[in-house]
């Protein structure tokens, strides 16, 4: 006769495996290189031709709430939940700064230099602090950032706000390219005034 604390047992081990057992899915904010051109309005630096400075990318700050290797939901005014089973491929943070890095460099026509030699260009200093990273499925993906840009071999600098919503369908992958969407969206106000305060030149928050 199997006791009732062995059959607990039993299920307890059965549900645990088929915990273990379920597959986990990965998730990148950095969009597909065929689809990235397409999420980025054009920036007027000389019709595609390398701009005359490089810009280094100093590493993104994110709210302490979404970073977690999961997705985090926001559920309602008040709630969250997070998706064990729906996790990003790196840190949010490093997810974050990658796709701003390879956003921007495709707007300016440039490289991020970051952690290089100078190689005699003028270098920009861009900085993102992400204030909100909101994720509402079927319904919206939200970044609201402050960020600015400074001339390294000069005095112009720009700090500015941003705050980005793009509409959503359902499903974790719309979710998730929703994102990338207001990244590049980010990444392209951004590139809007970086030329101007590479040349030293005033600049206004787009």
């Amino acid at each position: 006769m199997i006791r009732p604390r062995h059959l607990l047992a039993a299920a307890l081990a059965l549900g645990l495996a088929a915990c273990a057992s379920a597959p986990a899915h990965y998730y990148t904010l950095i969009a597909p290189a065929q689809a990235q051109a397409g999420l980025l309005a054009p920036i007027p630096t000389g019709a595609g031709t390398p701009a005359r400075f490089q810009f280094e990318l100093l590493p993104v700050a994110i709210p302490a709430q979404v970073d977690q290797p999961q997705l985090v939901l926001r559920q309602g005014g008040q709630g969250v939940a997070l998706l064990g089973g729906e996790r990003w491929i790196a840190p949010l943070a490093e997810e974050v700064r990658g796709a701003l890095s390879a956003d921007l460099a495709l707007a300016l026509h440039t490289q991020d230099a970051s952690g290089l030699p100078n190689g005699g260009k003028p270098r920009l200093r861009i900085k993102v602090d992400v204030r909100r990273f909101d994720s509402v499925p079927g319904d919206y993906a939200l970044i609201d950032a402050a960020w600015s840009v400074r001339q390294l071999q000069g005095d112009a600098t720009l700090a500015c706000t941003s705050q980005v919503r793009e509409p959503v369908g359902p499903g974790y992958d719309a979710l998730v390219e929703g994102h990338q969407h207001a990244l590049a969206r980010l990444a392209g106000q951004i590139a809007q005034v970086a030329p101007a305060l590479a040349a030293g030149q005033p600049a206004t928050c787009p």
